[in-house]
């Protein structure tokens, strides 16, 4: 079960990898359609992921508060919203074609805080991961294996992309292929190290699951509104970003209940 759960963790970050790997074989910055596209699909994929793999199996392990069952779900979703509001608040991170840098007044290097601003988006992931797995190690009879490995293999799929949208960029701003792949590669190591530091802090708070479930759906909620839907629509012809939207939630959807 341990090695289950370990490889589980591990898969978002082999799809942050794979994506960042694309440096080698892609000379040029990625087209700005492909980049809303992709973006809508990471944003349907995370959106979809919120509500079936984290929010559902939250309100079902309170269905014993009855019709009371929303409010640990809600309770959590808030918290996870305002946790990300100040993480927004307090590191220095800048958007994709973004001038001007968010937070807090920084020195740092304009492609650090690109890495950052990703790094920033994947918390919230690495959290949900773990906070499943945390659910699934407990012998919580709502969460599954296969429903925790769906919400990896979702998180995965578009990590893909999201490692494509920072390491070529980063080339483009004079960085080598190999110091561009690096660095989007660790922007997404801190999935696997999120997931496990919430899975060893829900052991000692199990009867707060539906919380911790929806605290990571408010955590991931918050990065598609104030980042990735922005970003997906801005500029002509954003219906492609619409569109790939709809494929991410989809193919989520379809993975959630097929695998759980």
């Amino acid at each position: 079960m341990i090695i289950t759960v370990l490889q589980g963790l591990l898969i978002p970050f082999l799809g942050t990898t794979l994506g960042s790997a694309c440096v080698f074989f892609m000379k040029e910055q990625l087209n700005r359609q492909v980049q809303r596209a992709l973006t809508g699909f990471a944003a349907g994929v995370m959106v979809a992921a919120s509500i079936w793999s984290l929010i559902i199996p939250a309100m079902e392990l309170s269905e014993g508060m009855g019709k009371l069952s929303f409010i640990p779900a809600a309770v959590g979703f808030w918290v996870g919203v305002l946790f990300l509001l100040f993480l927004d608040c307090v590191i220095p991170h800048l958007h994709m074609n973004a001038e001007k840098a968010e937070g807090p007044r920084s020195r740092l290097a304009r492609s650090t805080m690109m890495v950052l601003a990703v790094t920033l988006h994947n918390i919230p992931e690495g959290m949900a991961v773990g906070v499943v797995y945390a659910g699934f190690l407990s012998g919580n009879s709502q969460i599954t294996a296969g429903g925790a490995l769906a919400l990896a293999l979702g998180i995965a799929i578009q990590n893909f992309p999201e490692g494509a949208i920072i390491s070529m960029p980063l080339k483009a701003e004079g960085k080598t292929s190999f110091r561009a792949f690096l660095d989007g590669m660790l922007s997404g190591a801190v999935e696997p190290i999120g997931a496990l530091l919430t899975i060893f802090f829900a052991g000692f708070f199990v009867p707060g699951m539906p919380y911790m479930l929806s605290f990571a759906a408010g955590a991931m909620m918050y990065v598609v509104v104030e980042e990735l839907i922005p970003e997906m629509s801005e500029g002509e012809h954003s219906n492609i970003g619409v569109i790939m939207f709809s494929l991410g939630f989809t193919l989520m959807m379809a993975l959630d209940v097929a695998l759980g």
